[in-house]
């Protein structure tokens, strides 16, 4: 059964969410979560408390659920991830396989039309992502 998510007010409450949504590694769940979160909150919502785990369900469920229908939301959820506090050592410790989800998310955004992001954006934000 997947979890109820709502509109985090702050980074408690986002951090909350995020973390029983990993515990049950809910995708569907997280999906709906970045949803409805504005890309623009998420360095403030995650504060310091990103991790590789939370990264990767993220991704997941950008790659899964969100891309498909809104390519543009994805993009800015990739872009505002990579202004997170800690996004760099992340990404440094991050697997080759789970290096290659990321890249897989990348190659649907830029087969997918937006008028949020062109393919010279998502390039540099790839270069963001060491990709």
């Amino acid at each position: 059964e997947k979890l109820r998510v709502w509109e985090p007010s702050n980074a408690y409450d986002f951090g909350q969410i995020v973390n029983a949504l990993n515990a049950n590694k809910d995708k569907a769940a997280c999906a709906d979560l970045l949803t409805i979160t504005d890309p623009k909150t998420l360095p403030v919502l995650l504060s310091n408390k990103l991790e590789g785990e939370i990264l990767l369900i993220f991704i997941q469920s950008l790659e899964h659920y969100v891309a498909g229908k809104d390519p543009g939301l994805a993009y800015q959820h990739l872009f505002y991830l990579s202004k997170a506090e800690r996004f760099k050592v992340v990404l440094a410790l991050l697997s080759r396989n789970e290096k290659e989800e990321v890249q897989q998310l990348f190659d649907l955004l830029a087969e997918s039309q937006s008028d949020q992001y062109s393919l010279e954006d998502l390039e540099s934000l790839k270069k963001v992502y060491e990709l």
